[in-house]
């Protein structure tokens, strides 16, 4: 098995999580407008949980989004580059973040700009 196989399998497989949790959410989130709440409490805790649910739901959204930029990467040959300084990702930061854009160094100076 070559290792961009591992990495694609590492991020089919966090694919399928992310979807079921999208899907989980998304379903959440659909019961929670259909609720007829009468009591200020239940209204605030359930905002809150639908807010909380909301801002998951848009991270998963977007680490979902990441990982099929890196599949189509892998196809293209372009998997495992870094798209700033374009020099190769490290091996160990593709098995921890397998959709990773970035090298270490790289990732550091976008953050230090935010």
């Amino acid at each position: 098995m070559t290792q961009n196989s591992e990495y694609k399998e590492l991020l089919l497989n966090r694919k399928k999580e992310i979807e079921k949790i999208i899907k989980n959410l998304e379903n959440e989130l659909q019961s929670v407008n259909g609720c007829d709440i009468k009591e200020d409490g239940d209204f605030a805790a359930c905002s809150t949980n639908s807010e909380n649910n909301y801002l998951i739901y848009k991270q998963q959204l977007k680490e979902l989004k990441e990982i099929e930029e890196a599949l189509l990467a892998i196809d293209k040959g372009t998997y495992g580059i870094c798209k700033m300084c374009e020099e190769e990702i490290n091996p160990e930061r593709l098995k921890i973040k397998p959709f990773a854009k970035y090298c270490i160094d790289c990732r550091e100076i976008i953050e230090k700009e935010k």
